[in-house]
């Protein structure tokens, strides 16, 4: 995983490195297991203050993305290996739904019954995207979109409450509210993870950036913008060069016919609003395998849930 850092940055160093190691995780850079450099590793490869690594580790601890093993470093949070083949998934399911059928111990009669029961139910017939913040989700909804002509709804975690509301669905959520969306949804409801491409990997190509340059950063999303700050500032890009709008807010176009670029999510690249003169640059936040995945579903082929 490649880092960058910038010591003349409003945002401290180690937030920095806590950020950069999230968005590696969430966007799979990182995997579950994985060993990050050593604190003294990371100080001496960019002259800095061991104490400074230590604290961006802590940071990654706290929030529940990493874990100190004593003795032997700094790992990405593992989970129990996840099956690979669509065989592999069939078979956990099959033995999870027999080991708590045993527990019950209910006649083969009735559970014939009920298993045929749910394979006659009609199949899902709608994409449900569930997450707390709105701008989040009308991003996401415009991509999830352009990738599948299956119909898509979105509900709050408030809307899921009403389990109407899931009926027919299959639910989706972005890496960090998998564990907050999994509890609200009844036992037996699958839910699909969307994978987030990574910021490191799409940002690389672009450096180093061009000098003399203005850069706008423009999203309806408020956590857009200030990952697109920490990134671009830890990249090595001045911070006097670069211009950040929150197109929620009034005049947030003003001085963005002055930028060389603006950057910005598919969805706010969508606003007519939007200035077309300056160089467009999209950051989709989907990754590819997700966008593959939902190109999948299809209106004639529903999948068996």
């Amino acid at each position: 995983m490649r880092l960058w850092f910038s010591s003349s940055s409003e945002v401290p160093i180690y937030r920095q490195l806590a950020t950069q190691v999230e968005l590696a995780i969430l966007s799979g850079d990182l995997k579950p297991g994985d060993r990050l450099p050593s604190t003294r590793e990371l100080a001496r490869r960019f002259a800095l203050h061991p104490n400074t690594i230590s604290a961006g580790y802590r940071q990654l601890e706290r929030d529940g993305w990493t874990e100190n093993r004593h003795g032997s470093g700094v790992y990405v949070r593992a989970n129990a290996d996840a099956p690979s083949t669509p065989e592999q998934i069939l078979d956990q399911h099959i033995a999870g739904f027999f080991r708590v059928v045993r527990e019950l111990n209910l006649p083969a009669a009735a559970v014939r019954a009920r298993v045929a029961r749910w394979l006659e139910a009609p199949p899902p017939d709608h994409l449900l995207l569930i997450d707390p913040d709105p701008e989040m989700r009308r991003i996401l909804l415009h991509e999830i979109r352009q990738a599948t002509a299956f119909p898509v709804a979105e509900a709050s975690f408030e809307d899921c409450k009403d389990r109407r509301i899931l009926a027919g669905a299959i639910p989706l959520c972005r890496p960090s509210k998998t564990a907050q969306v999994r509890a609200l949804l009844p036992p037996g409801v699958e839910l699909t993870t969307l994978a987030i491409r990574s910021a490191q990997s799409w940002l690389t190509p672009w450096m180093p950036a061009p000098k003399g340059h203005l850069l706008a950063v423009v999203s309806h999303w408020p956590e857009f913008l200030e990952i697109a700050r920490t990134m671009l500032i830890a990249a090595g890009i001045p911070a006097d060069v670069l211009i950040f709008r929150n197109a929620r807010q009034p005049r947030w176009t003003r001085g963005l016919e002055q930028a060389t670029a603006i950057l910005c999510d598919s969805y706010t690249a969508s606003v007519p609003s939007l200035p077309r003169r300056p160089h467009l640059i999209l950051f989709p936040l989907l990754a590819d395998s997700s966008k593959a995945e939902l190109a999948r579903y299809s209106v004639a082929d529903t999948p068996l849930l």
